[in-house]
């Protein structure tokens, strides 16, 4: 594996640079950027149910992401990046801690829904992304998305965040800001802190909006802001669908949307980062800023996902492979191309890192730093990752280029460096190493909570059977 940079833009930014470095060879210097003083602010930014190919940088051909492909313009695009489960709560538990979801009770709930135990959530004295950032001095609030308890026992505030503007529970109504259910609202919907909130306006542009105003109010202390957007999960409503949503009877509506109604909530999406990225020049911080822009898992009915297959709710590579675009000025050089295979779990150590923090003495991960990687101190490492899913009896692991995937009763094997469409089955030709994988899975399985008899997934397991 390496990393590939594009030589005109690698170029461009060392040219608008006046530091040099002496490298080996005479009469050769390499201009490098005065590197920003002080703790960098984080911009997290991830999207809900994105495909890989949903943005014009990952091959849309109809969606038009012109702001998130700044990102990967202006920095690195991982080409192998992960979302540590193929599910939501999970993944989302897997980025709050840095461990795979499935060591906490309530990261084998896929999702977390209605007939998980009461009180669940990440154990409280359990180090999150929030809470080691906020330990190196930075303010850190999540716009967004939470889905990982009810506050106020399992609340944002709860776990290391010092604001939280966002919906808690898997999905809302984009207008009335609740899931809707039998025609009534369910649960708490839009909470700001601990309770309730009542705010008008389109959530993908009320999260933006609040973004941006977080960002023009900070002051000199660094902050780690978490956006995350419940765009492009259902119900599938755009900007001019408020008279539509007061009578939807049911927040899934499936048998809603389309692909013109998917590409404008996308774009919707694109817009409001393209707001969070004028901010930070206005207010003159895109200097000192790291912003990561991601998805929770694969992308679900109108999502592209090409050149994989699966989607959301599978360990094929369609379900678990996300895009991963990251932008830090003077420290990740425009336009590189990285095949250094990253997971969810892998940006509290990253981050850390970055922030200027310890790890090992932060806590005990299953994420790694790859903070070098991404600045191009280091080559790639090579990862070894586990996914498991209850629907359809799902298992997967990868090894380098190798992938074992297991769907109910049936076996495969691929090398994702030949065949990342996983269909050049290698099975047969490999048994050794078809069995070494295996024993892998299985290994790090035993370390892994066991599934309840009654977990939602058990629930849920014909509707995906279902519907792909």
């Amino acid at each position: 594996m390496g990393v590939a940079t594009d030589r005109r833009r690698a170029l461009g930014w060392l040219g608008a640079t006046t530091a040099l470095v002496a490298l080996a060879g005479p009469g050769r210097a390499l201009a490098r950027p005065a590197l920003p003083s002080g703790r960098p602010n984080i911009v997290y930014i991830m999207a809900d149910d994105l495909g890989y190919a949903d943005l014009s940088v990952t091959g849309s051909h109809a969606i038009r992401t012109p702001a998130i492909d700044s990102l990967g313009r202006d920095g690195v695009r991982l080409t192998q990046g992960y979302a540590s489960t193929p599910i939501c709560s999970p993944t989302r538990t897997a980025l709050l801690t840095g461990c795979y979801a499935q060591r906490f009770a309530i990261g084998i709930e896929e999702p977390l829904g209605p007939g998980a135990p009461p009180h669940i959530g990440v154990p409280l004295d359990r180090p999150t992304i929030a809470s080691v950032l906020r330990d190196q001095g930075y303010h850190t609030k999540l716009i967004g998305k939470w889905h990982l308890g009810e506050p106020p026992e399992h609340g944002p505030l709860q776990h290391g965040y010092d604001e939280f503007l966002g919906v808690v529970e898997g999905a809302a109504d984009y207008f009335r800001h609740h899931m809707v259910m039998g025609g009534k609202e369910q649960g708490i919907g839009l909470a700001q802190d601990n309770a309730p909130e009542q705010r008008d306006g389109y959530l993908t542009d009320l999260f933006g909006d609040e973004a941006v105003r977080t960002i023009e109010s900070a002051g000199d202390r660094p902050f780690f802001l978490s956006l995350h957007f419940n765009a492009p999960h259902w119900p599938w409503e755009g900007r001019e669908d408020a008279a539509a949503a007061k009578t939807l009877p049911n927040s899934f509506h499936y048998e809603g949307g389309n692909l013109a109604k998917y590409k404008e909530m996308v774009e919707a999406m694109d817009q409001n980062v393209a707001k969070v990225l004028a901010a930070l020049d206005r207010t003159g911080k895109a200097h000192n800023t790291i912003v990561v822009f991601t998805s929770d898992n694969g992308g679900e009915r109108f999502s592209q996902t090409w050149p994989f297959i699966g989607h959301k709710g599978e360990v094929l590579e369609g379900g678990i492979r996300v895009p991963i675009l990251m932008r830090w000025p003077g420290h990740i050089a425009p336009g590189t191309l990285s095949d250094q295979v990253m997971a969810s779990m892998d940006f509290l150590p990253t981050f850390l890192t970055m922030a200027g923090g310890n790890v090992a003495r932060a806590g005990t991960f299953d994420g790694i730093d790859l903070s070098a990687q991404l600045t191009g101190k280091a080559a790639p490492v090579p990862r070894t990752l586990f996914w498991r899913f209850k629907a359809n009896e799902q298992a997967a692991v990868r090894q380098g280029d190798w992938k074992y995937v297991k769907i109910g009763e049936k076996e495969h094997l691929y090398n994702l460096a030949e065949d990342e469409h996983e269909r050049a089955e290698r099975a047969a030709a490999q048994p050794a190493r078809l069995a070494e994988l295996k024993a892998l899975w299985d290994g790090w399985n035993a370390r892994m909570l066991p599934y309840r008899v009654d977990g939602y997934s058990e629930d849920v397991r014909k509707a995906y059977s279902d519907r792909y």
